[in-house]
């Protein structure tokens, strides 16, 4: 990047003001001199021009030289934080006292010419009394008059006012004490590019800012980049620190000759200001700033605790009411119902004119409120396209035009969203207002053509304007409430779903259990007519076989093979049935290796599955689960490879481990017929089968196989292509 880039503009104009880097103003105040050394060796890298004008030293003498070349006395060496304390230094017979401070890869010293005080703690001592004072004062008016009373009498002042700001960052003068000469400003409010986010952000860290001589001319730093780091010297922490051009001619328009500002802070925003103004040169040292700094400090102090009580106050009010709600939430079946037609109602909990709730399509007013079908176009049309949960305005009318038309009413809206079919509404009506500002807010700026540059205006006459649109303002106690409210709703709600749930869950094991009963019981019936057509089946085929000829015995053969298929689904059903009952599965570790071969000697592939091979991988690591379970799950696994690649004229059956996403992997592997890509899932559900009835089987047996995964919380799954065989991976917990 260019470093000239990064110098201080030359014109502010409308396109920077907004960003205008007063850190890097590059100028001092005239009634100090800025010194800057290298941290690290106290040589000094740059200079104020008016350095001749306090020291007798020209300002091009004393660059590159050490920093004792221009102190002959010991000085405190970097090292420097936020808290060092001023030190009182001799130059050429003349007393300086020097605040210090390290910016990035620099000291920077403001010398300021050390003052006659009678009593360095004067206005420390003042202090004391000051506390008294304010601990008396009852309200925040009079907190706040009392304060521009006590800063004008430590430090004498033409004008001393409390200025506050609003949620737009507008100020209000709401105190006020002066000469008798001037006009008052008490009541004037001043737009928020009076005093830009820059500076505010400025105030935040360096509570008091001082301007000793509006009519000063600007001091250069020499040179104005930094040899130690090529770019601007950040001097925002700088006492000396020079004013931007615009707020000088903002000071000048008004009649202010010096001016001096300190931050009010509460709960760490900044709240307002002290503001002193004088109408000729005034200069305070640091002892006085730091007491004015003290003051503002007390002040905020006192604020916060004002606000906090009566936060407190309203909030025990609005938790007794909430508390009441919950109540009737928990009585009622219907929400509605508890919120809005019972002792308490949901209006009561902000302070509003007006509310509706929006539950499930159906509107609920309460109040003063707009129409249905407008709410249903300010609902659809606007809340809803809101990014978080709650919003909030004073000033709808200007974020939804439609709501023009019922700004009485409606001015003022916060809404609650509980869920994407559920919003709590509250409103408030317009108050229209007539705001006094110190000139016309709408002339913030004006473009200077003789300057070239941007100007502050130039008119601070009162100037009336009447507000329509606006409604009293919401509060942070509102948000607070608004969102505890959330929160028990949300309770309640998951409250009642988890109650029907529960009841819902306890018909499903009555229903089971019930299920259960039938199943043995089904299975038990089923059971007595199917050994009877055995018995009977048996009869005819020893009995009476010569009779009924080779077609009879046919049909005796085919008659006999249903009963067995009866059978087996029967056991089938029996086992899935048992398996969803079992809630804790006893495990050890089951030898792999072992169980397959006997899973194998029970087939008896010999003569029943004759010209098939088996590869089994080798070291095959055990299993950690039920034995029993395992080895069903194996035998079902193996004879399906065995069943469905028996056509083949070389059947190979592949057992394995692998890994598959860091995860120990079983696999069966065949060459059989394959299943088709649109039954991988289905296969695994009862009675699904990914085979015509060519192939025998009670479409159960990879339904027990997922159940007994599932059970070892593992996972199964297939990879295959129809007539190209299959693969079937599983997984299970490891030991833990």
């Amino acid at each position: 990047m260019d470093k000239s880039s990064l110098k201080y503009p030359v014109q502010v104009d409308l396109e920077n003001c907004a960003k205008e880097p007063i850190h890097i103003i590059g100028k001092s105040q005239a009634h100090g001199v800025l010194v800057v050394c290298d941290r690290t060796n106290l040589n000094i890298t740059q200079a104020g021009e008016n350095a001749s004008e306090y020291f007798g030293i020209p300002v091009d003498e004393l660059l590159g030289k050490p920093l004792s070349y221009l102190l002959k006395m010991p000085f405190l060496a970097p090292g420097f934080d936020e808290d060092s304390l001023p030190q009182e230094v001799e130059v050429n017979r003349k007393k300086f006292l020097v605040l210090a401070h390290i910016s990035e890869e620099s000291l920077v010293l403001d010398f300021e010419p050390l003052t006659q005080v009678q009593d360095p703690f004067f206005f420390q001592k003042q202090l004391t009394g000051i506390l008294n004072k304010f601990q008396a004062a009852r309200s925040l008016e009079e907190l706040s008059s009392e304060a521009a009373k006590l800063t004008r009498k430590m430090f004498g002042y033409d004008r001393v006012m409390i200025y506050r700001f609003d949620e737009e960052w507008n100020g209000e003068v709401i105190a006020e004490t002066k000469n008798d000469d001037l006009e008052s400003w008490l009541g004037l409010r001043y737009p928020a590019t009076d005093i830009p986010q820059q500076s505010r952000k400025m105030f935040l860290k360096h509570r008091v800012r001082i301007i000793a001589n509006v009519y000063y001319t600007p001091v250069p730093l020499k040179p104005e980049i930094s040899p130690v780091t090529g770019k601007p010297l950040d001097i925002s922490r700088s006492s000396l620190r020079a004013v931007s051009p615009i707020h000088i001619e903002y000071l000048k328009n008004m009649g202010v000759g010096a001016s001096l500002s300190a931050a009010i802070v509460v709960k760490g925003k900044l709240w307002g200001l002290i503001a002193c103004h004088h109408q000729a040169e005034k200069y305070l040292d640091f002892y006085q700033r730091e007491s004015c700094r003290f003051l503002a400090q007390m002040l905020s102090t006192e604020i916060t605790l004002h606000e906090t009580s009566s936060l407190l106050s309203h909030s025990e009010q609005t938790e007794s009411i909430r508390r009441q709600l919950v109540a009737q939430m928990k009585y009622h079946d219907n929400i509605v119902e508890a919120l809005s037609r019972d002792t308490v109602q949901f209006l009561e909990l902000l302070n509003c004119s007006g509310g509706a709730i929006f539950y499930i399509n159906e509107w609920e007013l309460n109040g003063q409120t707009p129409g249905k079908e407008q709410l249903d176009s300010l609902l659809n049309n606007f809340i809803k396209k809101q990014s978080k949960s709650l919003f909030w305005t004073r000033n709808l009318s200007a974020l939804f035009p439609e709501a023009e038309e019922y700004k009485k009413t409606a001015s003022g809206l916060f809404s609650l969203k509980i869920s994407d079919n559920k919003y709590i509404l509250w409103f408030k009506p317009e108050v229209v207002q007539v705001v006094t500002w110190g000139g016309n807010p709408q002339n913030k700026v004006f473009y200077n053509e003789e300057e070239q540059r941007l100007s502050p205006r130039k008119s601070f006459e009162k100037w009336s304007e009447k507000l329509t649109g606006f409604s009293e303002p919401w509060h942070e106690l509102d948000r607070n409430t608004a969102r505890a409210l959330r929160e028990n709703i949300s309770h309640v709600l998951l409250t009642r779903q988890r109650r029907e749930i529960e009841a819902l869950n306890e018909k499903l094991i009555e229903a089971n259990r019930e299920l259960e009963l039938f199943s043995y019981g089904l299975s038990h019936d089923l059971r007595a007519p199917v050994r009877g057509m055995e018995g009977f089946l048996k009869i005819l085929r020893e009995d009476f076989s010569n009779p009924l000829g080779s077609e009879g015995l046919k049909y005796l053969e085919m008659s006999a093979g249903l009963t067995q298929k009866m059978n087996d689904l029967i056991d089938d059903i029996l086992e899935y049935s048992r398996l969803g009952h079992i809630e804790r599965v006893e495990k050890h570790e089951v030898d792999t290796t072992a169980m397959l071969k006997e899973i194998f000697e029970l087939f008896n592939l010999s003569a029943n599955f004759p010209s098939a091979r088996i590869e089994i991988q080798e070291e095959l690591p055990p299993m950690w689960g039920n034995r029993r379970m395992l080895f069903q799950l194996w035998s079902n696994l193996l004879n399906n490879a065995l069943k469905y690649s028996s056509e083949k004229e070389a059947p190979v059956i592949e057992v394995g481990k692998t890994l598959i996403n860091g995860r120990s992997t079983f696999y069966v592997k065949d060459n059989g017929i394959g299943v088709d890509p649109a039954l991988r899932e289905k296969i695994f559900e009862t009675f699904q089968r990914g085979v015509g009835s060519k192939f025998k089987g009670t479409g159960i047996g990879l339904a027990i196989v997922k159940r007994i995964v599932e059970k070892h919380e593992g996972e199964i799954w297939v990879e295959s292509e129809p007539g190209e065989g299959s693969v079937f991976y599983f997984y299970l917990e490891p030991q833990k």
